[in-house]
């Protein structure tokens, strides 16, 4: 029974100089022009995605597909406005060193049953690292107290049945198998076509999940108050910074058997810049755009305007954050997504040659052995912790760990130097907007914002990521949807609506009947042979 060490999304750009590891391929680079362009719509068809992260590259290659298939007459334009490809998916070196192990400071990990994630791996021939030497002893800690800790073994087992008991932790695991049933339903043949998030939310079932905080969602369920507020709560709380008694039960209530922890040897972006390269698309890099108008209510066509000059497009997508975007739209378009709130938090990344914390900050004699992954809780503890989560993320080199903090107020290097026992070498501080906040709501963001204009981040307060406290025999934290999966799926269906709405085609070449709008939810998924692959919708038709 063991925690798995997570690495937790952090944002793209720092405020700190970062040496990144790779160089712009001349693949992705395009002569800058500061003439307008005016696209010739009547022989070629084109296609605009503002951004380069998960969502954009993923939707591009997705068109590509329909190009590859059926010969669709389209150009791919896709811009961004930072000078590499990948969005949240970046690395950075300790001590600015190349020599030494990358550190994901972006989107860290995913797992096999992120199917679009580890298929491409694959088909790319990109190396999985696996994380499974990052499984620590694990804890809980309210700020007070450390509730709870556990490594593995027969005694392991038994502390924890003792405190939680049996029924909790299956209640859990029951509820949201039933959950990730109906997440393979997005992989398969008869996936949905959405447009409206909570008509999907109602063909999966998760009308109650979203309207409902986890707190509530798990007592309706059996499952225990001491277990939800010490064992859910230190998910929610490492994963989203919030807490069971705020956010809704479909990103708080997860758990699931995973398979393994996995990222790219040198670096989760290499993923995004293959949907790229494959794609065929023309990226500009550094060339923000400033705005997206309508040409003409007759003609539907959109002029986006970035230093390259004003181009028009037969549809645009936009696979960025629309309100930090700062992209102006039209009236019409921007009333329709609301401002989202978003959690702030600190982020400490650091080196240190102590194997452990430092045991007497957890009120432990000198000689204690503290875990090296420690969760928070807020229920109970009479004094608020000082953090959300600490973890040590393996060795950068011989006796010198990783070791990544996230907090809601910022670290001080005398908070660091007493956790550490003066032993603290490298260190880089982030403060961002890190999660949406996500409250009870069956309100999102349209999908179709207008006719051809889509927005690939409707998705991301829905499902932002999800994490797994597995039943009780065995037990390590990972996530079954991690972001840069969901916004995969969100693009794949977006490219689907786009195809059918302009082109009367899909990724696999047929339009989008009113029964592939409404398919059912009673849905088994297939079982693969072992002589053929597994069925994912959209690599395959």
């Amino acid at each position: 029974m063991r925690l798995h060490t997570l690495l937790i999304l952090l944002p793209c750009s720092l405020a700190f100089q970062i040496q990144f590891p790779f160089k712009v391929s001349e693949l992705f680079s395009k002569t800058l022009s500061t003439q307008a362009e005016e696209a010739d719509v009547s022989t070629t068809h084109r296609i605009a995605i503002i951004g380069a992260g998960a969502g954009g590259s993923s939707a591009s290659f997705w068109i590509s597909k329909a190009k590859e298939r059926f010969g669709l007459d389209v150009e791919i334009d896709v811009y961004e406005r930072n000078d590499y490809i990948g969005g949240r998916s970046t690395i950075v070196y300790p001590y600015n060193d190349s020599s030494l192990p990358e550190l994901e400071l972006g989107a860290s990990i995913f797992v096999e049953a992120n199917k679009n994630l580890w298929r491409a791996s694959d088909e790319f021939n990109l190396t999985r690292r696996n994380f499974h030497s990052e499984d620590y002893e694990a804890g809980i800690w309210d700020g007070k107290e450390l509730l709870f800790s556990f490594s593995g073994g027969w005694w392991d087992t038994a502390k924890m049945i003792w405190r939680y008991g049996i029924l909790s932790p299956r209640r859990v695991d029951a509820y949201v198998s039933s959950m990730i049933k109906q997440i393979l339903l997005l992989y398969s043949p008869a996936s949905p076509k959405w447009d409206n998030i909570t008509n999907l939310s109602a063909t999966l079932g998760w009308i109650e999940n979203l309207n409902t905080t986890t707190a509530e969602y798990l007592a309706k369920q059996g499952v225990s108050e001491k277990y939800t507020n010490e064992v859910v709560e230190a998910a929610t709380r490492v994963n989203y910074g919030q807490n069971v008694n705020s956010l809704h039960a479909l990103e708080g209530a997860v758990s699931m058997a995973g398979t393994g922890a996995n990222g790219i040897k040198g670096g989760n972006f290499q993923l995004f810049e293959q949907f790229l390269n494959r794609s065929g698309a023309n990226v500009y890099l550094n060339t923000p755009v400033s705005s997206i108008t309508q040409k003409s209510s007759a003609s539907h066509l959109w002029a986006v305007k970035s230093p390259r000059g004003t181009v028009n497009y037969k549809a645009v997508i936009l696979a960025a954050p629309f309100h930090s975007s700062t992209i102006l739209v039209p009236e019409s378009i921007s009333e329709q997504v609301k401002p989202q709130p978003y959690v702030h938090l600190h982020v400490t990344l650091l080196t240190t040659t102590s194997a452990t914390p430092n045991p007497e900050y957890f009120g432990l004699p000198a000689s204690s052995s503290v875990p090296r992954m420690l969760l928070t809780t807020t229920q109970g503890g009479k004094t608020a912790p000082e953090f959300n989560s600490l973890s040590y993320h393996g060795f950068v080199r011989d006796g010198e760990w990783a070791v990544k903090i996230f907090s809601a107020e910022k670290i001080s290097d005398e908070w660091l130097d007493n956790m550490f026992r003066g032993k603290v070498g490298w260190v880089l501080r982030k403060e961002w907007d890190a999660y949406t906040e996500n409250p009870p709501t069956l309100e999102f963001p349209p999908v179709k914002l207008d006719t051809g204009f889509y927005y690939v981040n409707s998705f991301e307060p829905y499902v932002y990521r999800k994490i797994s406290f597995t039943a009780i025999l065995k037990s390590y934290f990972t996530r079954f949807i991690s972001t840069m999966e969901t916004e995969t799926i969100s693009s794949r269906n977006i490219v689907e609506l786009m195809l059918n709405d302009e082109f009367s085609s899909s990724i696999c070449g047929r339009t989008i009947s009113e029964s592939d709008e409404n398919t059912s939810a009673d849905f088994q998924p297939p079982t693969p042979t072992n002589d053929a692959p597994e069925f994912i919708f959209g690599w395959d038709c």
